[in-house]
C-alpha cells in the first residue's frame, strides 16, 4: 500500500460567511431591516412630540428633551456590557428579548399618568433596547463576508432610518387627529410585529462560538482598542454625527410650529419624511465606501452636512427643507461608514468596539441634544445651527485626518479564540 492510497481526513473548514446575493443575505437584511425599523422607531417616537409635551406637561423646550436624552443616556451606558453578555447567552437570543421588552414598554409608556411616570419608562427603555444595536453589528461582523459587509450595514442601517422616520411620522400625525398616547402605542404594536418577523428570519450564527463572561478579558479588550491609532478617533465621530444629527431634528419642530411658518403637527409629522433619503444614502455611500475606501468618501459626507446646516439658517421654507435633507443624507451615510469601518480596525475586541462606538454614538445623542435646547431657547434656531455647525466641523477635521491612517490589510474572518462572539 502506498501513501498516497492512504485516507487522510480533511481539516473541517469554517462556515462560509453571508455573501451578497444569496437567500442567507436576503434573510439576513430582512431580519435586521425589521429589527432597525423597530429600534429606531421605539427610540425616536417621542421626538416630534417634544412641542406637544411642553405644552402638556408644562416643561421646557430642554426639559422635554429629556424624553429622548434619558433613553439614549441609559442606552450609551448599557451597550458597554450588551456586546459582553452576548459572549456568553448568544446574538440571536438577546436580540429577541431586546426588541419584545422594548415594545411592551413603549405600550406601557402609552399609559403612563404623568411626566415623571413617563421619563421612568423612557429610562427603563433605554435599559432594554440596549440589547439590539451593538448586538446586530457584531452579528454582521461574524457573518458576513468582508466584501458584503459595507453593503449588510448600509441596508440595516437603512432599516434604521425607515424606523426612524416611521416612529416620528406615526405619532406625529395621530397626535394631530387623535392624541399623543394612541401614536405612541400603534408604534409599540408595530415594534413587537417586528419582534416576529425578525426571530423567525434572522439566521442562527454560524461563526459565534459562546464564551463564559471573564470580565478580566473582557477589560482587557476594552483598554487594548485604544492603541489603536484610528478607533477612538472613529468612537469620536460617532458622538459627533448622531449629536449634530438629533440636535436638528429635537428643535426643527419647535421651529416650524412657530411663526412664521405655523405648520401643524400633523405636517411637522409629515417632514419626519425626509429620513426616507437615509435608506439610500446610508446603503448608497456604504456601498461606495467598500468599492473606493472609507477615508476617501467620509469626508463628503460631513461636508454634505456642514451645507446642509448653513441651508437651515435661511428663512425660506423652500431652502430650510433641502438642508435638513442634506444634513439627513450625510448623517446616515457617515454613520454607515463609520460603523464598519470601527469593526473593521477593532481585531479581536470586535463586540467591545461596537459597544464603545455606540455608547459614543448615543452619548452624543445624550448630550448635544439636551444642549442644543439651551442654544434654541437664548439664540432660537440660529443658535441651534451654529452649535450643530461646530459639531459638524470637529467632525470633519477629523475625517480628513483619518485619511492619513495606513489601510488594513484584509484578513479572513475566522472564528479563534479571542475573536468568536467579535465583531470584524
Amino acid at each position: 500500500m502506498t501513501y498516497a492510497s492512504i485516507p487522510v481526513a480533511a481539516e473541517a473548514s469554517p462556515p462560509p460567511s453571508i455573501r451578497h446575493g444569496t437567500p442567507a443575505f436576503r434573510r439576513t437584511n430582512l431580519a435586521l431591516f425589521a429589527a432597525g425599523f423597530a429600534t429606531f422607531g421605539l427610540l425616536y417616537c417621542v421626538q416630534p412630540l417634544m412641542p406637544e409635551f411642553s405644552k402638556h406637561y408644562g416643561v421646557s423646550e430642554a426639559v422635554s428633551a429629556l424624553s429622548l436624552s434619558l433613553t439614549t443616556g441609559v442606552l450609551a451606558f448599557a451597550m458597554l456590557f450588551a456586546g459582553a453578555l452576548s459572549d456568553a447567552w448568544g446574538r440571536k437570543s438577546v436580540m429577541v428579548a431586546s426588541l419584545l421588552s422594548s415594545a411592551l414598554l413603549v405600550l406601557l409608556s402609552a399609559a403612563m399618568p404623568n411626566w415623571p411616570a413617563l421619563l421612568v419608562v423612557r429610562t427603563v427603555l433605554g435599559l432594554t433596547l440596549s440589547g439590539l444595536p451593538a448586538v446586530a453589528m457584531t452579528y454582521l461582523g461574524e457573518e458576513m463576508h468582508a466584501e458584503s459587509l459595507g453593503l449588510g450595514m448600509g441596508l440595516y442601517i437603512s432599516g434604521s432610518a425607515v424606523g426612524g422616520m416611521g416612529g416620528r411620522l406615526i405619532t406625529g400625525v395621530l397626535t394631530d387627529f387623535f392624541d399623543w398616547r394612541i401614536g405612541v402605542a400603534v408604534v409599540g404594536v408595530i415594534g413587537l410585529l417586528a419582534a416576529w418577523i425578525f426571530a423567525r428570519a434572522l439566521p442562527p450564527s454560524r461563526h459565534f462560538v459562546a464564551q463564559p463572561l471573564h470580565w478580566r478579558v473582557v477589560l482587557a479588550r476594552f483598554t487594548g482598542m485604544f492603541h489603536d491609532r484610528g478607533l477612538p478617533w472613529l468612537f469620536v465621530e460617532g458622538f459627533l454625527l448622531l449629536g449634530a444629527f438629533v440636535t436638528v431634528y429635537n428643535y426643527l419642530g419647535y421651529r416650524l410650529l412657530a411663526p412664521p411658518y405655523s405648520l401643524s403637527q400633523a405636517v411637522v409629522g409629515l417632514i419626519f419624511g425626509i429620513y426616507l433619503v437615509g435608506t439610500f444614502s446610508s446603503a448608497w455611500m456604504g456601498h461606495l465606501a467598500g468599492k473606493l475606501g472609507r477615508r476617501k468618501v467620509l469626508w463628503m459626507a460631513l461636508a454634505l452636512m456642514l451645507v446642509g446646516v448653513a441651508f437651515t439658517m435661511t428663512a425660506p421654507l423652500w431652502l430650510v427643507l433641502p438642508g435638513v435633507v442634506a444634513v439627513t443624507f450625510g448623517f446616515f451615510g457617515g454613520h454607515s461608514i463609520v460603523s464598519s469601518w470601527v469593526g473593521r480596525r477593532a481585531g479581536p475586541a470586535k463586540a467591545q468596539a461596537a459597544s464603545v462606538y455606540l455608547f459614543c454614538y448615543y452619548m452624543g445623542s445624550s448630550i448635544a441634544g439636551a444642549s442644543g435646547g439651551l442654544f434654541y431657547a437664548s439664540h432660537g434656531w440660529n443658535g441651534v445651527a451654529l452649535f450643530v455647525g461646530a459639531l459638524v466641523l470637529a467632525g470633519l477635521v477629523i475625517s480628513l485626518w483619518l485619511i492619513r491612517l495606513p489601510p488594513l490589510v484584509d484578513v479572513p474572518t475566522l472564528p479563534t479564540p479571542m475573536s468568536t462572539g467579535a465583531m470584524p
